[in-house]
């Protein structure tokens, strides 16, 4: 029994000691791996990934590729991995004015390739003592006192800063994201019909077309759909070679019109306003007469047995739909009146009115004629 006992102690203790060398056996494999990453870190980051070569490319032709890699900080021997690619893309847009983007990218392992685009003027933007020169992305490029022919003029902006090379911005935040907005949207168009942006109220921007139609866009939502839908219309068969209003209504929708009065909603009743006319249905037209000519024509109105009214000529026309044109004509505001009395005293103190005319250009006429004698 005693032999048995002994036995059993030996293996227990066998046992423990199997899972303390596991346990050790883990502990040690996690350092070497630990150990052999960091030296593998240190080694990529001193002596692996070096840079031995540096390609530029893009449209660099107002700099030397030499002048690009200097913009950049980068130097060859400088480690990949360490290098902020960010920082150096903004470098060079900020040491270069007429740089208008720049890509800077790792070719492992141990290469590096710089991409830049040029600036092309594209916008004016005035603000009141002077114009800044702003390229398609909106980089100023010069704060000059006049402006550049042939590139549209934008309003109302009020850019916080005018030092070239910096990004235009505006103080005031919802103007700063129309800005980009339109910019970008104009851009992508890729067409020079715009003449004029006005800005100053950025919910309510106005576009001017060099053919003479002014747009009103409303707010910077959905900016590229907008000018897309004005092209549209514009290129309509009905519209198109015609100068008037485009007003977006709503968010899908725009209208046409030759004038700018307010737009018709359908189904509303169109407010008119009738001619004034005096008791015998005549319009009632304002200027001076000579008194003696007052009181004559009033003689005679008194002793007129009846009258024929004139009716006044008005037309309203409608075309509404994609290209809602209204005109309102009232042809009785513009009237040339006229009275003509042949009348003599005869010798038997009688007064004869041979012809009386009233003569309404509006077109009505009223004859009256007489052969009468009034005795006195």
């Amino acid at each position: 029994m005693k032999d048995v006992e002994k036995t059993k102690v030996e293996r227990q203790n066998s046992r423990k000691r199997i899972r303390r060398r596991k346990r050790m056996m883990n502990v040690y494999g996690l350092v070497v791996l630990l150990l052999v990453l960091t030296a593998g870190i240190t080694i990529s980051y001193t002596f692996l990934f070096n840079i031995n070569e540096i390609r530029v490319a893009g449209q660099s032709d107002m700099y030397s590729a030499e002048e690009i890699v200097a913009a950049s900080g980068i130097n060859k021997g400088d480690n990949l991995l360490r290098l902020d690619c960010e920082k150096s893309e903004q470098m060079i847009l900020d040491s270069l004015l007429y740089v208008e983007t720049a890509k800077v990218n790792r070719d492992f392992p141990s290469s590096l390739d710089i991409t830049v685009t040029k600036c092309i003027p594209a916008f004016n933007v005035n603000y009141g003592e002077g114009t800044l020169l702003v390229s398609k992305k909106g980089k100023i490029l010069a704060d000059n006192g006049f402006i550049t022919d042939g590139l549209p003029i934008i309003y109302g902006f009020d850019p916080a800063d005018h030092t070239p090379g910096k990004a235009a911005a505006s103080e005031n935040e919802h103007k700063n994201d129309a800005f980009h907005e339109l910019i970008s949207s104009m851009t992508a168009k890729n067409d020079n019909s715009i003449m004029t942006v006005d800005m100053s109220d950025e919910h309510a921007i106005i576009v001017n077309y060099k053919n003479g139609m002014i747009f009103k866009m409303g707010n910077w939502n959905d900016v590229e759909y907008k000018l897309n839908l004005a092209d549209t219309v514009m290129q309509d068969e009905t519209v198109k070679g015609k100068k008037g209003y485009l007003t977006m209504i709503g968010t899908k929708q725009c209208s046409f019109r030759t004038s700018d009065g307010p737009v018709a909603v359908p189904g509303a009743e169109e407010a008119t306003t009738q001619p004034m006319t005096d008791e015998y249905g005549f319009p009632v037209i304002k200027s001076e007469h000579d008194p003696k000519q007052e009181e004559m024509l009033n003689d005679f109105n008194n002793n007129r047995a009846a009258t024929e009214p004139t009716t006044a000529a008005q037309q309203w026309t409608d075309n509404s739909g994609y290209n809602d044109e209204s005109q309102w004509s009232d042809n009785s505001y513009q009237q040339d009146n006229q009275w003509t009395d042949n009348s003599q005293w005869t010798a038997d103190n009688s007064w004869t009115d041979q012809s009386t005319q009233w003569s309404d250009n509006s077109g009505d006429t009223a004859n009256y004629d007489s052969n009468s004698v009034n005795q006195w």
